[in-house]
């Protein structure tokens, strides 16, 4: 097994002369991603009550849904051939093959749901999936097109931390909503004094929901991060994100489980506790997820004058960076007046950080990272 994961890491950290079109490379790592995809919908068709969101029913249970199986499943199998046949090293193709017929010997787009015990929790396997295509699908691309890094690769280093957060915080969609919600539950039991503002709210018109939205949650995502920045205690959690020492689309999953919890409980305060409309909490929330993809990504782009008005990714870069300039500045994820307005924005024209972290020395791997805000030493 360990032989196994050591010629499929080598594989999809090869270095780009040995990536080009006709080595297999492409057919063997996307033969992977439609072959886990095709698995993850298949167990969520078999085991609904276990590993599927009850909100994506709508999507699994349309017509569609099982033919879009069929297909991904064929071309899984074809891709994996054929960087079998191209490819002298196996394990990309071997791994997409073997992934394939686990999702086919469970029973591929004919599989019928399997009686389980309901205890009503669940695995997000199918968010994982929607995730992924929402944002991995959409961004990866656009930082090949578009990079400010172009030697910087997909699978560069830490990559599988950072993968391995994006999928547990899919995973655990439900027991992080549960854990998130319990602020702004309290909120709209008790606190029937806000009755009055939530009717005005929400009798305005969409679009001027929308960005009071934006401008409030950005308000509330200010002050709380800057507080995982002053308070030693916290900082030990928001550390484990800005240990990430290379930024793309996915180092923004890097985020300590506690933190996630306490950030989007309480920013998501404003917007869930105001009497805003469903409609554009949904649309908010999906914005937010696609944006805090790109503020993080390998994308090149000054923007002196916009990024005044609008977070961008050099913006949000500067936050990361290792610089002592940079250290406790630009907390905001949309709007970079707040900071300018509480004197933290730095923002020197069209230029950079030179490298990304934290001077303290956070562990690698996850389990040492979870544990890690717990045992560690101020200096």
């Amino acid at each position: 097994m360990r032989t196994w994961w050591g010629q499929l890491k080598r594989d999809l950290e090869a270095p780009i002369e040995a990536r080009g079109f006709g080595t297999g490379w492409f057919a063997g790592f996307f033969g992977i991603l439609l072959a886990f995809a095709g698995l993850s919908m298949v167990v969520a068709l078999r085991w609904p009550n276990w590993f599927a969101m009850p909100e994506l029913d709508v999507i699994r249970s349309s017509s569609a849904f099982r033919p879009l199986i069929h297909v991904v499943l064929i071309a899984a199998y074809a891709l994996a051939l054929l960087s079998l046949l191209l490819r002298p090293r196996k394990a990309l193709g071997i791994t997409a093959l073997g992934l394939a017929l686990g999702a086919t010997i469970l029973g591929g787009a004919a599989v019928q749901p399997q009686e389980t015990r309901d205890w009503g929790i669940f695995f997000g396997v199918d968010f994982f999936i929607v995730n992924m295509v929402a944002t991995g699908l959409m961004m990866a691309p656009i930082e090949r097109a578009f990079p400010r890094l172009a030697t910087q690769r997909l699978f560069r280093p830490e990559w599988r931390e950072d993968l391995f957060y994006f999928l547990l915080s899919s995973m655990l969609v439900q027991l992080i909503t549960f854990l998130a919600l319990a602020p702004s539950t309290y909120v709209n039991t008790h606190w029937d004094w806000l009755n009055g503002v939530r009717a005005t709210i929400s009798a305005w018109p969409w679009l001027v929901q929308f960005a009071l939205a934006m401008v409030l949650t950005d308000l509330a995502q200010y002050w709380i991060h800057r507080l995982f920045h002053r308070i030693p205690f916290l900082w030990g959690f928001h550390a484990v994100h800005h240990s990430a020492r290379t930024m793309d689309w996915l180092a923004g999953a890097r985020m300590h489980f506690v933190e996630v919890v306490l950030l989007r409980g309480l920013t998501s305060l404003p917007l869930l506790t105001l009497g805003f409309l469903p409609s554009v909490m949904q649309a908010y929330v999906g914005m937010v997820y696609v944006y805090a993809s790109l503020i993080h990504g390998n994308l090149r782009g000054d923007f002196n004058r916009l990024g005044r008005w609008i977070v961008v990714p050099r913006f949000h870069h500067w936050h990361h960076a290792i610089e002592p300039e940079a250290v406790d500045k630009n907390f905001a994820i949309h709007f970079p007046i707040i900071d300018r307005i509480f004197g933290t924005c730095h923002w020197p024209d069209s230029r950079w950080p030179d490298g990304y972290g934290v001077p303290e020395q956070v562990p690698s791997g996850y389990l040492a990272q979870m544990k890690y805000p717990f045992v560690r030493r101020e200096s």
